[in-house]
C-alpha cells in the first residue's frame, strides 16, 4: 500500500461558494492603492479624462490578465510555483515566474503591514477627537510613523491580524472573514461617499472627477491609467493564481473575472467620490496624494466637517476603519500566496506556514517601519535619495508586478497556449463568450501595453 506523504495529504481547500470567491478575490485586489492610490493618480492626470482611459484599460487589459491568472490557478490547483511547474516542461525556467510572485508577495506584505499599522493607530486617534481642535497633524503623523517603538508595534499588531486570518484556512479563515469585512467595507464606503458629496465645495470636486476634458489625454495619461489598472487589480504576483486554485470546476471563470474586476473598479471609483469633494471642500489641489494626503491633509480637515463637534470624529474614524479593512483583505492574499507555496510544495502545515512567513515578513518590514525618521540613513538611502519603504515599493510594488504580469500574459498566450486556456474556461458549460476577443487581447494587446508601462517606469 502506498503510504507516501502525497497519498495521505488532506484534500485541497476550496471556496464554499461563488460569492465567497468573488468577495475574497475582490478583497485581495481592493487595498490602500484603491482608496488613496487611485484618486492620487487620477488627480495628477486630469480627473475625469483619466477615469475614462482607466475604465478602458480595466476592460481591455486588466480583465483579460485577471482571467489568465484564474485559468492557470484552477487548471493546476496549485500555488504560482507549482502552477508554472505543472504547465511547463520539466526543468523549465518558467517556474521562476511563480517564484517571483511568491517573493513579491512576502516583500510587499513586509512594508504594506507598516502602512496598514498606521491606519490602526489612526482609528483610535480619530475616535478620541485628536484632530478636532487645530492639531498639528504633521507632528502627530511623525509621532506615529517616526517613533520606532510605535511604528514597529502597530506593524506587529497588523501582522498578527493577517496571520490569524490565514491560519484559519480558505473556508474557516479567509472566506469567513471576507464575508464580514467586504460588506462592512462597502457600507462604510457608501456612508463616507454620502457625507463627502454633501460638503461645501463638493460640486467642484465632482465636476473635476466626472466631467472629462479629453484634451488632457496624452501618452502619459494613458500609461498612468494602464499602470494603475494593473496595480489596483493585484495582478502579476500570483494572488489570483492562488485564489483561482481554490475555485470549483463548476464555476464560470469568465463571470468570476468580471465580477472581481467590476467590484474592484467600483470601490476605486467610490474612493474618488470621497477624496475629490473633500479636497475641493478644503481648497486643495486634486493631485494631492499618498500617505501625506491621508494622514496629514485629510486629518487637518476633520475639524471643519459638520455637524460639529462630532462630524469629523465620525467621518475620520469611519475612513480609517475603511482603510484598515481594505488593507487587511489585501494583506491576507499576500500572505496566502507564500503560504500556499509552503503547503503545496513543502508539505508544511498551514498553521506553521502562516506563522513562519508572517514572522519573516514582520522582520523584513522593520527597516520600513524605521524609514520615516527613526533611522536617518533608512529615511534617505545613500545614493538613491529615497527612503527604504519607497525603495521597496518601487522595486516590488511596481517593477516586479509589471514584469510578473508580462510573463503571465506571454506564458498563457504563447507558451502554454490559448487553446489549452479555452478548454479550461469551457470546463463548466462548454461556453466561452468573447473567447476570440480574449485570445487577441492576451496575446497581443496586454503584452504590448505592459512593455509600454515598464518602459515608462524605467525611462525618465
Amino acid at each position: 500500500m502506498d503510504t507516501t506523504t502525497e497519498s495521505v495529504k488532506p484534500p485541497r481547500d476550496t471556496w464554499g461558494s461563488k460569492l465567497a470567491f468573488v468577495l475574497a478575490a475582490a478583497g485581495s485586489a481592493i487595498g490602500l492603492g484603491n482608496i488613496w492610490g487611485f484618486p492620487t493618480v487620477a488627480g495628477q492626470n486630469g480627473g475625469a479624462a483619466f477615469l475614462v482611459v482607466y475604465l478602458m484599460a480595466v476592460v481591455f487589459i486588466g480583465a483579460p490578465v485577471m482571467l489568465a491568472e484564474l485559468i492557470i490557478g484552477r487548471r493546476t490547483q496549485r500555488n504560482p510555483v507549482g502552477a508554472f511547474r505543472a504547465l511547463s516542461r520539466p526543468g523549465s525556467r518558467w517556474v521562476w515566474v511563480g517564484g517571483l510572485g511568491v517573493l513579491t508577495g512576502v516583500i510587499i506584505l513586509s512594508f504594506y503591514s507598516v502602512i496598514a499599522g498606521w491606519t490602526l493607530a489612526y482609528i483610535f486617534k480619530t475616535a478620541i477627537g485628536t484632530f478636532e481642535h487645530g492639531a498639528d497633524t504633521a507632528a502627530i503623523f511623525g509621532d506615529v510613523a517616526g517613533n520606532p517603538w510605535t511604528a514597529i508595534g502597530w506593524h506587529l499588531a497588523f501582522m498578527i491580524l493577517t496571520v490569524g486570518v490565514v491560519i484559519g484556512g480558505v473556508r474557516d479563515g479567509i472566506e469567513r472573514w471576507t464575508k464580514v469585512l467586504m460588506p462592512a467595507l462597502f457600507v462604510l464606503l457608501a456612508l463616507l461617499v454620502f457625507r463627502a458629496v454633501t460638503l461645501s465645495g463638493a460640486p467642484a470636486g465632482l465636476h473635476f472627477y466626472l466631467n472629462p476634458d479629453f484634451s488632457k489625454i496624452n501618452v502619459r495619461v494613458v500609461l498612468a491609467a494602464i499602470g494603475q489598472a494593473f496595480f489596483s487589480l493585484s495582478l502579476g504576483m500570483g494572488a489570483m493564481i492562488t485564489y483561482g486554485s481554490y475555485v470549483s470546476k463548476k464555476d464560470d471563470l469568465v463571470s468570476d473575472a468580471l465580477f472581481v474586476t467590476g467590484f474592484d473598479t467600483l470601490i476605486a471609483f467610490m474612493a474618488g467620490l470621497i477624496i475629490f469633494p473633500t479636497l475641493f471642500h478644503a481648497g486643495l489641489e486634486p493631485g494631492t496624494g499618498g500617505p501625506g494626503m491621508v494622514f496629514v491633509v485629510l486629518t487637518s480637515l476633520l475639524g471643519s466637517i459638520p455637524p460639529a463637534p462630532y462630524g469629523g470624529i465620525i467621518f475620520g474614524t469611519g475612513f480609517f476603519l475603511l482603510l484598515a479593512i481594505a488593507a487587511l483583505t489585501s494583506s491576507v492574499s499576500l500572505l496566502e500566496v507564500a503560504a500556499a507555496w509552503l503547503i503545496d510544495e513543502r508539505n508544511v502545515s498551514r498553521h506553521k506556514a502562516a506563522i513562519w512567513l508572517g514572522a519573516l515578513s514582520f522582520v523584513i518590514g522593520i527597516p520600513s517601519a524605521l524609514a520615516n525618521g527613526a533611522v536617518g540613513w533608512l529615511s534617505r538611502l545613500p545614493g538613491l535619495g529615497t527612503d527604504f519603504l519607497t525603495f521597496l515599493f518601487t522595486v516590488f510594488g511596481q517593477y516586479s508586478l509589471v514584469i510578473g504580469s508580462l510573463f503571465i500574459s506571454l506564458f498563457i498566450g504563447w507558451v502554454w497556449g490559448t487553446r489549452n486556456a479555452d478548454v479550461e474556461v469551457r470546463a463548466n458549460n462548454g461556453k466561452f463568450p468573447l473567447g476570440r476577443t480574449w485570445n487577441f487581447l492576451i496575446r497581443f494587446v496586454a503584452p504590448v501595453a505592459i512593455v509600454a508601462i515598464l518602459a515608462s517606469l524605467l525611462l525618465p
